[in-house]
């Protein structure tokens, strides 16, 4: 059987659902301050955080691992290794963001991943103070092994992103499958005024929101993780209308899908709109055919 396929079985674990209870109250808690909360999850990036900060525990401890192989530079590899743990506590903090806006797999498999990371933590933590008393032949030992678990459990968090989907944007494989040029979407009459609705065009689920002679049309299924945003709540942030996810609340601007609150740090693909003889027609940009208008 894949080695992928055995990581799988954390999606199905259970009793780790009793872990996560534990510790979702103390999340929460943190959490509770929304312009954190957007911050750890990436809006303002526009991409999730966590990957980003990754990086530098991830490539601190690489390069300790490959400094302790040679005697004279031992000294900096105990630095390297400090600095990924310092590195470890950001990056630690904007996953848990993430994984409190998770489903209960994703959740299941992102406590083994925290947990194996916590446990990398405590081996380098190890081996920092054995060459502290320079027991420098455990401190390589123990350091050696916490990049060994560190790399086993990047591994269960490349599970959880790619095979789980707990980051890409779910509203793009929607927009994929959208067809090219205008497509007709009925009646401008037909649409209630002031009140989400949605719309389809092929296969493709659309959320669409009408004020008198103006209408707004995104992708309906939420970037974050697929809910329904027509079933969501309007609201105004600075000036500009938005529509919230019923599911995670992810906050979206109406008129070009751009994000306002996370847990989403992907907008929503926005369609343009023309309305002629009272018919609405939509398209999304870049997938127009010839020299269509």
């Amino acid at each position: 059987m894949w080695p992928f396929n055995q990581i799988a079985r954390l999606e199905d674990a259970a009793p780790l659902d009793a872990v996560g209870a534990k510790i979702k109250p103390f999340v929460e808690k943190a959490l509770a301050n929304r312009r954190v909360t957007d911050a750890l999850h990436g809006v303002w990036l526009g991409h999730p955080l966590h990957p980003v900060l990754v990086q530098v525990p991830v490539g601190a401890w690489t390069s300790a691992a490959i400094l302790d192989a040679i005697p004279a530079a031992r000294p900096a590899a105990t630095l390297l290794i400090g600095v990924g743990m310092v590195g470890a506590v950001p990056a630690a903090a904007a996953g848990v963001a993430d994984w409190s806006q998770q489903d209960a797999q994703q959740q299941r498999t992102g406590l083994a991943h925290a947990m194996g990371n916590v446990a990398a933590l405590g081996l380098y933590g190890g081996a920092l103070i054995a060459r502290s008393r320079s027991r420098h032949g455990l401190g390589r030992a123990l350091a050696y092994s916490a990049y060994a678990l560190a790399g086993a459990s990047a591994t269960v968090g490349g599970h959880l992103a790619y095979r789980q989907a707990a980051g890409p944007s779910h509203a793009v494989a929607h927009a994929e499958i959208a067809p090219p040029g205008w497509s007709d979407l009925g009646l401008l009459s037909e649409l209630p005024d002031g009140q989400p609705a949605q719309r389809s065009i092929d296969e493709v689920k659309l959320f669409v929101l009408r004020r008198a002679q103006r209408v707004h049309v995104l992708i309906d299924r939420c970037s974050h993780a697929s809910g329904p945003l027509h079933e969501g709540q309007l609201s105004t942030e600075n000036g500009r209308e938005c529509i919230t996810c019923p599911w995670h609340a992810s906050t979206f601007r109406v008129d070009d899908g751009e994000v306002v609150h996370g847990p989403a740090t992907a907008g929503q693909p926005a369609l343009q709109v023309r309305i002629e003889d009272g018919r609405i027609s939509v398209r999304l940009p870049g997938l127009s055919m010839g020299n269509e208008d």
